[in-house]
């Protein structure tokens, strides 16, 4: 999924040639023949985030149930604690290459535009058998989020707390604070940092670490900001502006762009302060 997100090229050139020459049919067909299979790689893409929602999911069910505490949980079942953060991983990953793509989001209007166009004309595409006008809905709320995948993924932590009555909150949110601890502790340690055998796993841990926290601020009642959040913020901060700038900007910008409480009363000045 990555490397085919990371060779996007787009039809930017394809659209332009289309849109300034409209009575050129050849470059309208061009235009329309390169963006289709971009469109359903997009497609693509739209259904793997719903794949991702159910995997996430039941794996908060086996993390979070009774009688264990999050940190008995972490402990037994380390596998699905993993799997848990390589989901967290790819999607700050996913969504640091989509925020630097805006073709995406050009390619997918001039699909839609197209597709009315047609429609107009009463003339039906075979595209539509494969994207038809509810799915473009769906993709075009999808693509219109900044950070789409963590988006889905927000909105699944927080559909399965409120589907899960009976189950305490805290269960979850501790679940993602331990999680969060983890990896500052990881990074912030010279002695646990210096096992660390390659750039990627300094990076896996970082992703991670903004993951949960921007899960625990969308479920939490009062969020990660607060005096009383159980998640260390401004040592979370610290670990990462203590790394290169271009390698944490897209994480810096996920705490800025996609948490729901830091703009909160509540919030330190100084955290505000360390985000500006």
């Amino acid at each position: 999924m990555l490397a085919d997100l990371q060779a996007y090229k787009g039809a930017g050139q394809e659209i332009r040639d289309a849109i300034q020459n409209p009575n050129d049919i050849q470059l309208q067909e061009k235009a329309w023949n390169s963006v289709c299979p971009l469109v359903v790689r997009l497609k693509r893409f739209y259904e793997f985030s719903l794949r991702l929602e159910k995997a996430l999911q039941s794996l908060l069910e086996s993390l979070t149930c009774p009688p264990y505490t999050p940190t008995q949980h972490l402990e037994r079942e380390q596998a699905l604690a993993k799997e848990f953060a390589e989901i967290l991983h790819f999607t700050l990953r996913f969504d640091e290459l989509k925020m630097r793509n805006p073709a995406i989001q050009n390619d997918f209007s001039y699909y839609r535009r197209t597709i009315s166009r047609n429609r107009i004309n009463n003339m039906h595409l075979d595209i539509e058998n494969e994207v038809n006008n509810e799915m473009a809905n769906r993709m075009s709320l999808f693509y219109a989020e900044a950070t789409p995948m963590l988006k889905t993924l927000s909105n699944a932590t927080t559909y399965f707390v409120s589907e899960n009555k009976t189950l305490p909150i805290e269960n979850t949110t501790d679940c993602l604070s331990t999680m969060a601890s983890v990896c500052k502790v990881m990074l912030e340690t010279p002695e646990y940092r210096s096992r660390f055998t390659s750039e990627e796993t300094l990076m896996f841990c970082m992703r991670v670490m903004v993951g949960v926290i921007i899960l625990y601020d969308h479920v939490h009642p009062v969020g990660a900001f607060s005096k009383t959040s159980k998640i260390d913020m401004k040592g979370c901060i610290k670990v990462l502006k203590e790394q290169p700038p271009d390698t944490v900007e897209g994480l810096l910008n996920a705490l800025r762009f996609t948490t729901k409480h830091l703009n909160d009363e509540s919030t330190s000045k100084q955290i505000r302060a360390m985000l500006q």
